[in-house]
């Protein structure tokens, strides 16, 4: 577990450093050479004919400061939500596998629970770390020592909320970006329309280039901010939705397959 969250870790900082150098470097060679040369050809336009009006370009919208830091904070949810999925999906594979040899009508003695649980003893240590085998084991060694099926149920029930909660304290960071992006568009819309205030005096003037590229910095930022803080808000919650699966799943397969398998003989109940 210690090193899963180590790589999980340096996972993010490379993930960041990626999505920077990714994310700048596009816009450093396309977005914005692109944007200055539409942006000037309108501005040519509207100069020589009044009635022109300019169409809203890809390039312009995103030629921003705030858009491009939005962009690279997306990025860099999409990269964690990513590794998160991958993880979860691994985790479920343990699902369609048979880790308890046990046939209907089949019982498990206390005295027979550490041969039932030699097959998830002998999992890779990766997939040991993986809930359902967490469970199982759990399970199996509680009942061998308490000789109690509600003690082992109560173990099961009691892993699995714990998975859940840390699962859900993972994903923090993901949330304070979903937070942080639209915060980001806010900051970028205050920035152009402060722009455009200052520029107040050329447009009573008759010149209102620059408050117009102003006023479009002020909604073009607001608008790439909500754009991707819904993209990013769906995935997350598609992840928060297979890990609550995982959680269900993993919880009813140690009902079916070994809670309702275990028996305690008659002589030494209490």
């Amino acid at each position: 577990m210690k090193q899963g969250s180590l790589y999980e870790t340096f996972f993010q900082v490379a993930a960041l450093i990626f999505a920077i150098i990714m994310v700048h470097a596009t816009y450093v060679t396309v977005i914005r050479p692109n944007a200055d040369l539409i942006q000037e050809q309108q501005n040519l336009l509207q100069q020589t004919d009044e009635n022109f009006v300019p169409e809203r370009s890809v390039f312009i919208i995103l030629r921003d400061f705030e858009q491009e830091t939005c962009i690279i904070l997306m990025l860099w949810a999409v990269f964690i939500i990513g590794l998160k999925t991958q993880h979860t999906l691994r985790q479920r594979s343990l699902l369609e596998r048979t880790l308890i040899q046990v046939n209907e009508g089949m019982s498990i003695l206390p005295e027979d629970a550490r041969n039932y649980a030699r097959p998830v003893q002998a999992l890779p240590e990766r997939e040991q770390d993986y809930l359902l085998a967490r469970a199982i084991l759990a399970g199996l060694h509680r009942f061998q020592s308490t000789r109690n099926i509600q003690d082992v149920s109560s173990t099961v029930k009691d892993i699995c909320e714990t998975e859940a909660d840390r699962m859900e304290t993972e994903l923090t960071i993901v949330r304070y970006i979903a937070w942080a992006i639209p915060s980001i568009g806010f900051l970028g819309t205050v920035r152009g329309i402060g722009t455009a205030l200052g520029q107040a005096y050329q447009a009573v003037s008759g010149d209102i280039v620059g408050v117009t590229v102003s006023l479009g910095v002020a909604f073009n930022s607001t608008f790439v901010a909500l754009v991707v803080s819904i993209f990013l808000m769906f995935l997350l919650h598609q992840l928060q939705l297979l890990q609550d699966r995982l959680v269900l799943d993993c919880q009813n397969y140690c009902d079916e397959r070994m809670i309702r398998h275990l028996q305690v003989p008659e002589s030494n109940k209490d």
